[in-house]
């Protein structure tokens, strides 16, 4: 998978790289594969308000529309705005320049329920 070791996974296949109480939220080089060519991101504002698990953004290829979803309960406090003209990033570079929001981390104790890198590389090499 070659994920970077600094980040937490979702099943769903969402990142999460926090730093202090900032989260920054991406998805999986695994489900950038999955989707295939990245078309179009359909990011939150910031100052949106997410719970853990719920919809925060959807994301949309040439084969499917899907949702992502947010790794932790908190504020979105900036989006990344390279990707309305070059939503490819999120297939180039999904754990560098590909990432998706920052969100200011209400507890960052939600993350102790996200899967560390080898957990998640089980997780995909499941089937699941």
């Amino acid at each position: 998978m070659g994920a970077p070791a600094d980040l937490k996974f979702t099943k769903e296949h969402e990142w999460l790289r926090l730093t202090g109480s900032v989260g920054v939220v991406g998805i999986t080089q695994f489900a950038a594969d999955q989707l295939g060519d990245v078309v179009y991101v359909d990011l939150p504002a910031p100052g949106k308000e997410a719970k853990q698990s719920d919809v925060l953004a959807s994301i949309e290829s040439v084969k499917a529309v899907s949702d992502i979803y947010a790794p932790v309960s908190g504020k979105v406090t900036r989006v990344n705005a390279d990707l309305a003209a070059t939503p490819e990033l999120v297939n180039s570079d999904p754990y560098g320049r590909g990432w998706m929001m920052e969100i200011e981390v209400k507890s960052p104790s939600d993350a102790s329920s996200l899967l560390s890198p080898q957990e998640y590389e089980k997780h995909i090499n499941s089937g699941k």
